[in-house]
């Protein structure tokens, strides 16, 4: 039986050259008080033995910890993955938080907490006392949490603050929910809509208000009314259903409608086919999140691409590197795009007049 390849360590390194553990460390950690001369015979000695460095070894100089903490919300994100309804904002932030880190030499951890839990600080508490990071994440709705951003100001851990434009401590940053909003109902009013319903979030969140925003706001440029054309929903399928009915029992139903997630639009699919309307001949729909469901339907859903690994990719670039002040002119400010499918087309003549 073969026998096992015993694993080169940081201490195998210092044996090696005839040097301190910590003065590995800090050729590691390419600390500039080493000798040069200390510095080859260390990595000498790395390149003899093949010995590939560890966040263990890399935290022993005690200045950093290589690992970037990203928080997202416990009780929404433990709903999405027992439901199995096709969300992929986890999936994304991940790519793009993990494959940054990589490039920088760190890790990233991800920690469900509960934003409404009333020990939130005691939880937070214990997470970064174990992991000691040296950037957190915040993602909504705890990037507008007072009680966390409060936390980690006051400890002066950096952090990033996704889904915030709020004046204060972090680094704010948005996926330009607005200006989404906004391009997805230019383009309908483009196509030849003239009454465009929206389906908006949860008021938890602030981007859910900033996406009503964009939409009235290009409404209105082009000199349309909005009159009961947004129903407010929850970003659940059920909430969806229920703000379609309210924009279809309407005196004047829209031709269009968008909608602030990728669940209430399949809804808005659904219940459209179950009152006899077909999609797009009879309403178009837009969808927010274009997740891999939106692939799937009966049409395929037009909807507007969150950028959720490039901005997580940049939250981490901005916290490992501290950023220049041009990048980090508030907010940050990650613009998507929309993605055009079969669920969008013009209006029928009888429906725009």
């Amino acid at each position: 039986m073969a026998r096992r390849r015993q694993a080169v360590t940081i201490k195998h390194v210092a044996a090696d050259a005839g040097v301190s553990l910590q003065t590995v460390s800090r050729v590691i950690n390419n600390e500039p008080n080493v000798r040069p001369v200390m510095k080859d015979r260390v990595q000498a000695s790395i390149d003899k033995l093949g010995y590939v460095p560890s966040i263990a070894a890399q935290r022993m100089s005690g200045s950093r910890s290589y690992l970037i903490l990203a928080i997202n919300d416990r009780e929404r994100t433990i709903a999405d993955w027992q439901t199995r309804q096709g969300t992929d904002w986890v999936d994304q932030m991940l790519f793009g938080g993990m494959l940054k880190c990589a490039e920088h030499g760190y890790r990233m951890i991800f920690e469900l907490v509960d934003t409404h839990n009333d020990h939130v600080e005691r939880e937070l508490g214990a997470t970064i006392a174990a992991l000691q990071p040296d950037g957190v994440i915040l993602t909504p709705p705890h990037s507008e949490n007072p009680l966390i951003t409060g936390f980690l100001a006051k400890r002066k851990i950096p952090f990033a603050r996704i889904g915030s434009i709020t004046a204060g401590p972090g680094i704010a940053m948005t996926m330009d929910d607005e200006g989404s909003a906004r391009r997805a109902t230019d383009y309908l009013i483009a196509t030849g809509h003239r009454h465009i319903g929206f389906i908006a979030g949860s008021n938890e969140y602030d981007l859910s208000n900033w996406r009503i925003d964009g939409w009235r706001k290009a409404m209105a440029a082009a000199g349309l009314a909005t009159d009961d054309l947004c129903v407010r929903g929850d970003f659940s399928y059920d909430s969806g259903v229920a703000a379609t009915h309210a924009l279809l029992d309407l005196q004047t139903p829209p031709t269009a409608i968008i909608a602030s997630n990728d669940q209430m639009t399949l809804a808005a699919l659904d219940t459209l086919g179950k009152r006899g309307l077909n999609v797009p001949d009879d309403v178009s729909l837009i969808s927010f999140d274009n997740t891999p469901v939106v692939r799937f339907t009966d049409p395929q859903l037009t909807a507007v691409d969150q950028p959720i690994a490039a901005t997580f990719s940049k939250a981490v670039e901005l916290l490992i590197t501290n950023g220049s002040a041009h990048e980090l002119q508030q907010p940050v400010v990650i613009v998507g795009s929309l993605v055009e499918r079969g669920s969008t087309a013009p209006p029928r003549c009888d429906a725009a007049n």
